[in-house]
């Protein structure tokens, strides 16, 4: 996930299961995420009379979709109109004390092949900001860092000047900001708040594609500072090449610097990451544990985070030891998501509605163009969403042999590098399926 925007609507996901359509329209239309932090889910609802049903019914429900998304408990606090402009304040002024803390620095970033050439080009820009890359991008999936080297270079730069000026902002909160600057007739004040800045940080900036007036503005923020010689640092969920609705003018200029990605850790990096991590909570893990966790909870850095945060809890709260008993108890969410993976049944039937080329066509002989694109898309959609092998998948689509299952998600796999509108389409069949599972 890759705001809290993103999480909201995973919340609202699961919640279906358990809630009618009827229930979540009433009740939950106003409710708007604010900050996921410290433990706790702040939402924001300006209707008191909604709050209080809220809080008195639903807040369980909400929790326990929380622990099934990141398989760790949390709070969650519904802010009224008055507590939310307060709360909007402190949240700026946190996220500047974030900026000179020692949470998020190079130091405690652990490295590995995924992430090397990221971290080596962050240090460098945090160095000498304005000289090397500008703009830095960094793009990858959640969950990998990226918010946390962004910070580091903050820390850095803040660190050798004080009186340096930060501008942090979400893609998606940019739009926000914007549509209340207006309506308040504020937009001088904006667009003095992040011209101003000497380091300007968006993260999830692909939220502001395809609308129209913040890339306008966003792209004469982009031009003023880099022409007045200031850093601009961005993340992506993905590179600009395959932001489809991003402005031409903008993805050139975040080409302009340099792209760097962000992958999944690889074993090792998962071992250094858990052993950190349990280090900086005062945990000591035994390496056959530790090895347990790095073999099963593979994804992503928050997700390792998380487990041992609920190792830490289950020590302190419950007095347990750190065994793989333990361990097997604190993943058992992550590796239950695991299992509920789609079915081939089910990936048919999405890239069967988006086509509009009938399911048994697509699992057919077929060879109409229409019905080899599609089979092709589902090939590679089964191949990535599922455990199932290129022989598996052959036999599922009538006995194919598997080399011809691998030509297909090869030319899948090159036609996206190559053609950005094809792969928004996969990747938006592919958030699709991943919603309703």
């Amino acid at each position: 996930m890759n705001s809290v925007a993103d999480v909201w609507t995973n919340v609202l996901t699961q919640l279906k299961r358990d809630l009618s359509e009827t229930t979540i329209a009433t009740w939950f239309d106003e409710l708007e995420a604010v900050d996921l932090r410290d433990g706790v889910f702040y939402l924001h609802c300006p209707n008191d009379f909604k709050k209080n049903y809220i809080e008195s019914l639903f807040i369980k429900n909400i929790k326990a979709a929380l622990h099934d998304i990141f398989s760790t408990d949390f709070e969650v606090t519904v802010l009224t109109a008055e507590e939310y402009a307060i709360f909007s304040g402190s949240a700026q002024k946190k996220k500047s004390e974030a900026f000179t803390s020692d949470e998020f620095t190079f130091e405690r970033f652990v490295v590995g092949s995924s992430n090397k050439l990221a971290h080596a080009a962050c240090i460098s820009v945090a160095e000498h900001p304005a000289k090397n890359y500008n703009p830095l991008l960094i793009y990858g999936d959640s969950g990998l860092g990226k918010t946390h080297l962004i910070y580091s270079i903050a820390h850095v730069i803040k660190k050798d000047d004080p009186n340096a000026k930060i501008a942090y902002v979400k893609g998606d909160d940019l739009t926000n900001e914007l549509v209340e600057a207006i309506q308040g007739g504020k937009t001088a004040e904006m667009r003095e708040k992040y011209r101003k800045a000497d380091l300007f940080l968006v993260d999830d900036v692909q939220f502001i594609a395809g609308r129209k007036q913040t890339q306008e503005e966003f792209f004469h923020t982009f031009n003023n500072l880099y022409e007045s010689g200031k850093q601009i640092v961005l993340t992506s969920d993905r590179p600009p090449s395959e932001m489809m609705q991003l402005e031409d003018r903008l993805r050139t200029r975040f080409e302009w610097g340099l792209l760097v990605d962000v992958a999944p850790p690889d074993y090792e990096t998962r071992m250094a990451i858990i052993k950190n991590k349990a280090a900086l909570l005062g945990m000591e893990i035994p390496n056959k544990v530790a090895a347990y966790i790095a073999e099963r909870v593979t994804s992503n850095v928050r997700q390792l985070e998380g487990t041992i945060n609920k190792l830490l809890a289950y020590k302190d709260l419950l007095g347990d030891d750190v065994d793989e008993d333990l361990v097997k108890r604190a993943i058992q969410d992550i590796l239950r998501r695991g299992e509920n993976l789609p079915t081939s049944d089910s990936i048919v039937e999405f890239v069967s509605k988006y086509y509009g080329v009938a399911a048994e066509v697509i699992r057919g002989q077929q060879r109409v163009r229409e019905a080899v694109a599609a089979r092709q898309v589902a090939m590679y959609l089964i191949r990535s969403m599922t455990n199932l092998s290129s022989d598996d998948i052959g036999k599922f689509f009538g006995n194919r042999d598997h080399s011809t299952v691998l030509y297909s998600i090869e030319k899948v796999e090159r036609q996206m590098k190559s053609d950005a509108g094809f792969a928004e389409a996969v990747k938006e069949i592919k958030t699709n399926i991943s919603s309703k599972h």
